[in-house]
């Protein structure tokens, strides 16, 4: 029996991490899309990969290939909100998928939990409260 997600992304990632997960997401998103669904003309020749190319979707979202690239290969550290937007916007993608997209490229980043200071009284208050004669 197959198992199915409710993840935008498809069928649950098997525990891919987060730059493969991005790669993938806009791997197939690219896939599906043809040239005549963005109003690109199709010149007939055959394709070795489905859906649109690299190059057509950089230019359909106004980045550089190489940009559109990196994203792609999973490195999208600094990936500006206004970035993903186009890219979303050319990829036509949903609410849902656009908000994957943003989850994808900008996780977000768990804090450490630092170890709890002790905290050290000073010598001289520590004299200065004894000698104190409400502590006695």
């Amino acid at each position: 029996m197959d198992e199915q997600s409710t993840d935008p992304a498809g069928p649950a990632n098997g525990g891919l991490d987060p730059r493969a997960g991005l790669s993938e997401f806009l791997r197939t998103r690219r896939a599906r899309l043809k040239p005549e669904d963005v109003g690109l003309p199709d010149f007939g020749r055959h394709r070795r990969v489905p859906g649109l190319r690299r190059e057509e979707l950089a230019q359909l979202a106004g980045v550089s290939v190489a940009y559109y690239t990196r994203l792609e290969q999973g490195n999208g550290r600094n990936v500006s909100a206004e970035v993903l937007e186009s890219i979303a916007h050319a990829l036509r993608l949903s609410d849902a998928e656009r908000a994957h997209l943003t989850h994808l490229a900008k996780p977000r980043r768990q804090r450490r939990k630092q170890a709890p200071r002790t905290q050290q009284v000073r010598p001289a208050l520590r004299q200065g409260r004894a000698s104190s004669p409400r502590c006695r």
